[in-house]
């Protein structure tokens, strides 16, 4: 069996409360609510901490804000997410993007903040430690190598998925980014010298390592989706080898209003075929045009070139390369004409 570290408990009493104990602990101190990508990593020793802050529990980051738009706080369950009405109604991407998240005991537990900041994964990096002692440890998950990553005979750390690489290449996993990203969402991050808000792409880097530009004392605390007018109309696909449970190898979210004329705004995003949600630019290509099976097949091609998927999650990296034109092609056609139920 495998068992977590030993760590200290702090419940926070509020945002400001764990906002102070994330800076105070430094290093040593991670945030948990739903614990559902957290508590695997403890027990397979990829994160140590000793302490660490509940948040869940928190009445300031369960809330649902109607009025302009929506605000879901970063507490909120991904089950909650997935049968709000409103959610449903007017952001369905979102809807069925926290729908097709694992199983519903996870759902219950797991949190849209939770989601949003989710661990990239890989194959040599989601293992056991005893797995990764006997190939010998990369760059993301050091082991008991000394403390230190596995190392080239030159000394660099390496990453076994491309060995001379610099840089880690663990895949961007979550499915509710992507959707919210399509959709425009905003983000509050909450610190405690003060808080500020951004794009919610904003949050993202290309790498696997330091997947978030987010500071490690802040907090994100709500998501905002600006209010959803007439026209909208947004879808979320997701491939997997299992149509339950499983992580995607490949998601697309994408989003357009239509208005006489045509497409006035588009987007298109990818998910699981990088470190980071990847926005196709090329999506403004569909803007004052009827959305046609040529403007969709162009767009289509076009993401697949955003696409680089590597030997690193499920499946063959070269057919799910080949299924992201498909993909995008199939969420166009969807989003032309009536959305599916989430």
């Amino acid at each position: 069996m495998m068992r977590a570290p030993d760590f200290r408990y702090h419940a926070a009493r509020s945002v400001r409360d764990a906002a102070r104990a994330l800076r105070d602990g430094g290093a040593e101190a991670l945030l948990i609510a739903g614990g559902t990508d957290l508590v695997p990593n403890l027990k397979r020793r990829q994160m140590a901490p000793a302490l660490l802050i509940g948040i869940r529990h928190l009445r300031e980051l369960r809330r649902v804000r109607n009025g302009k738009g929506l605000s879901l706080g970063s507490a909120v369950r991904l089950s909650e997410v997935a049968a709000d009405p409103k959610v449903r109604r007017h952001y369905p991407a979102l809807a069925r993007a926290a729908a097709q998240v694992a199983t519903p005991q996870i759902r219950n537990m797991a949190t849209l903040g939770g989601n949003l900041c989710l661990d990239t994964r890989c194959t040599y990096y989601n293992q056991s430690l005893e797995w990764r002692r006997a190939i010998d440890f990369c760059m993301k998950a050091p082991g008991s190598n000394g403390g230190h990553a596995c190392t080239s005979p030159t000394g660099d750390a390496i990453c076994w998925v491309a060995t001379s690489s610099p840089r880690c290449w663990a895949v961007s996993s979550t499915d509710t980014a992507p959707a919210l990203i399509a959709l425009g969402a905003r983000i509050t991050l909450v610190a405690a010298d003060g808080e500020r808000e951004l794009p919610l792409a904003e949050l993202y880097a290309d790498d696997g390592m330091a997947y978030l530009t987010k500071r490690p004392e802040e907090i994100l605390t709500a998501v905002h989706l600006a209010p959803a007018s007439d026209g909208w109309r947004s879808t979320y696909l997701k491939v997997r080898r299992r149509g339950s449970f499983d992580f995607p190898v490949l998601s697309v979210a994408a989003a357009a209003r239509f208005a006489a004329g045509g497409v006035a705004e588009a987007r298109v995003v990818l998910g699981a075929v990088a470190s980071r949600p990847v926005l196709v630019p090329e999506a403004s290509s569909l803007v004052g045009r009827e959305l046609t099976d040529d403007a969709i097949e162009a767009c289509a091609a076009a993401a697949a070139d955003h696409a680089t998927p590597l030997d690193n999650t499920d499946l063959a990296y070269a057919w799910r390369k080949k299924m992201v034109g498909r993909s995008v092609a199939s969420a166009l056609r969807e989003i032309r004409g009536a959305n599916r139920s989430a």
